[in-house]
Formats: C-alpha cells, sequence, structure tokens
C-alpha cells in the first residue's frame, strides 16, 4: 500500500506534463538584431528592418522585443496638423494589441521602411520614412522615435498616415 501514493504521484506528473502549453522560441537578444560594430544610424536601421519581419511572419515575441515598456503609435488619419482625430496605442500591451488586430490580419507579405531618412540628438533618433506595407506606399508618411536604453536602441514611437489626403478625399459628395 505504500507505492500507491508513489504511484498517483507519478500519474499525476505525467498528466500535467502533458497538458503543458509549448513555448515559443525567445526572440533574439537586440544585440544579435544588430550587426556587431553597428553605427548608429545601421542599429536604427536593423530595427526598422526587423519590425518588418515581425509584421510580416506575425512575430509578436520579436516585436515584443523592438519597443520600450511606454511605446506609443498614433494613427494620424492624414491630418498630421490636427490631433483631435488621432488614434493613439499607449503602452506596450496596446501597441501589441493594435499589430495582432489591425495588422496581422491584413496578411502582409512586405513590410519595410523606405526613404528613410534619419537624425540622432544624443539618445534620442527619428526616423521619417515612406509607409510600404503589401501594396500600401505612403510618402513620409511614417515618423518613428527611438530612445537608447541600456546601450540599445529601442522603438519608443510610430507616427502613420502623417500625409495629407489628396484635397478629393476630404470633400464630401454632392
Amino acid at each position: 500500500m505504500k507505492t500507491l501514493p508513489w504511484l498517483f504521484l507519478l500519474l499525476a506528473l505525467l498528466l500535467f506534463s502533458g497538458c503543458q502549453q509549448p513555448q515559443s522560441a525567445p526572440p533574439p537578444p537586440l544585440p544579435e538584431m544588430i550587426p556587431p560594430g553597428a553605427s548608429d544610424e545601421e542599429a536604427i536601421m536593423a530595427l526598422l528592418q526587423a519590425e518588418g519581419r515581425g509584421v510580416v511572419e506575425k512575430d509578436i515575441d520579436l516585436l515584443a522585443a523592438l519597443w520600450l515598456d511606454d511605446a506609443v503609435i498614433i494613427d494620424a488619419k492624414h491630418t498630421p496638423n490636427d490631433p483631435n482625430d488621432d488614434t493613439r496605442w499607449e503602452g506596450l500591451d496596446a501597441v501589441l494589441d493594435r499589430y495582432v488586430t489591425l495588422v496581422f490580419p491584413g496578411n502582409p507579405t512586405f513590410a519595410l521602411p523606405a526613404d528613410v531618412q534619419i537624425s540622432i540628438v544624443g539618445d534620442r533618433a527619428e526616423a521619417r520614412a515612406t509607409t510600404q506595407i503589401g501594396d500600401e506606399r505612403s510618402p513620409q508618411g511614417d515618423r518613428w522615435t527611438f530612445k537608447r536604453v541600456q546601450g540599445g536602441w529601442r522603438i519608443a514611437s510610430l507616427t502613420y498616415n502623417l500625409e495629407p489626403a489628396p484635397p478629393s478625399a476630404l470633400q464630401s459628395p454632392p
């Protein structure tokens, strides 16, 4: 009878070990995404390229590794001078939720900014870029900001849809 408790314990361990969710591979540490000896501009471009790869591959863990915890994404809705109509996602959880609910369902096969212009001042940087996601192309429609933390760069914010809408899109039909 002394083996009965051990048998139940062994059976319970076998049952519960089969119920665990498979763990996804952790995202590569940021330094591995950035080439050794990369300049600040090269490091920021590597972040943008990794973000595009995360979008196409729907890799939420990779995307989470790129953004700061207090990151912000803003949809300027083609009215860059009027913040009253903006939609905002504030904090890492909201940023990641945006990817899952708005970006991933579009199944983009390509996502990489073009015409990137980077300016760096100390531990802060800004990049202006042309949006290129799938068939969408919006010249100079994105503004990214970055912050250097613990020796590496992370994405602090993205504001998109900065290009003004064509006048015909703003007019209501007669």
